[in-house]
C-alpha cells in the first residue's frame, strides 16, 4: 500500500464545487468558437469537472512533471451524459467528442524535421491555444469501436485513440486505465518526449449541438500498481 501512494502521481482530484482551482485553466481553441464552460461539481457522489459545450470548444488544461519511465500508466474516471450523434472521428466536420483526456508533449528540437518544426511554429501563430509538439488524446467516441486509433482530422501531431464507444455506458462512471507511454511510442516512433500537459474537453464546435461530460480522479501509476480510484 506504502508503495502505491508514492508511485501514483495526481495530476487531478478535487474536495470543493465551484469553479476550476489552479493550476487548471480555460485555454481556448480559436477567438471564433466560443468556451466550452467548467466547473467543479458533484454527481453520482463523485467530486469531478463538468464540462458544459454549446457548439463550442475549449481545453480545460494544466501543466504536468511526469516521469513516464516511472508512472508509465495514465488513470482516470469519467462520465457522459450522451455521445455526440453527429460526430465522426475521421472529418473535420465531425470532430467533436462528449468526453477527452488529452496529454500533450515537448520533443526535442533536434528529433522535429524542418517541416514539422515550421507546421508547429505557425499553428502557434495562428491559434490561442497551447500547441504541443505531439499529443495524446484518449476519446470517448460516438461509433468507432473501442481500440481504434487514427490521427487528429486537423493535424497528425495529434494522435486519437478511442478508450469508450458509444452511448452503452453513458450516465455512469467508467474507470479507465491507459499505457500513455505505449500510446506515445506507437504514435510518435522514434522519439522521445516529456509529458508537459494534460486537459480534458467536451466539445461540439463543429457538429453544434450539446454535450455533458465529466471527469475525475486522474493520475499516473507504475506499470505493475493498481489505479487508485476514490470511493
Amino acid at each position: 500500500m506504502i508503495a502505491a501512494l508514492i508511485a501514483a502521481v495526481i495530476v487531478g482530484q478535487f474536495s470543493a464545487e465551484g469553479p476550476v482551482p489552479p493550476p487548471w485553466v480555460v485555454a481556448p481553441v480559436s477567438k471564433k468558437v466560443p468556451p466550452t464552460r467548467y466547473r467543479i461539481t458533484r454527481i453520482d457522489g463523485v467530486m469531478a469537472i463538468e464540462g458544459s459545450a454549446e457548439a463550442s470548444m475549449a481545453l480545460l488544461a494544466r501543466p504536468i512533471a511526469v516521469d513516464l519511465a516511472a508512472t508509465p500508466i495514465l488513470c482516470w474516471r469519467w462520465r457522459i451524459a450522451a455521445p455526440v450523434a453527429g460526430a465522426n472521428m475521421k472529418t473535420r466536420a465531425g470532430d467533436d467528442y462528449a468526453a477527452r483526456v488529452y496529454v500533450g508533449f515537448d520533443i526535442p528540437d533536434g528529433q522535429l524535421g524542418l517541416g514539422t518544426r515550421m507546421k508547429l511554429s505557425l499553428a502557434r501563430r495562428l491559434f490561442p491555444g497551447p500547441i504541443p509538439d505531439a499529443a495524446v488524446n484518449y476519446v470517448w467516441d460516438n461509433a468507432h469501436p473501442i481500440g481504434t486509433t487514427a490521427p487528429n482530422a486537423y493535424t497528425d501531431r495529434a494522435r486519437m485513440v478511442v478508450a469508450q464507444s458509444g452511448a452503452g455506458a453513458a450516465g455512469r462512471w467508467v474507470e479507465q486505465r491507459a499505457d500513455l507511454a505505449g500510446d506515445y511510442a506507437r504514435a510518435f516512433p522514434g522519439t522521445t518526449a516529456r509529458a508537459t500537459s494534460i486537459a480534458v474537453a467536451v466539445d461540439t464546435d463543429q457538429t453544434g449541438g450539446r454535450a455533458q461530460g465529466w471527469f475525475a480522479d486522474l493520475h499516473f501509476v507504475g506499470r505493475e500498481e493498481r489505479c487508485r480510484f476514490g470511493g
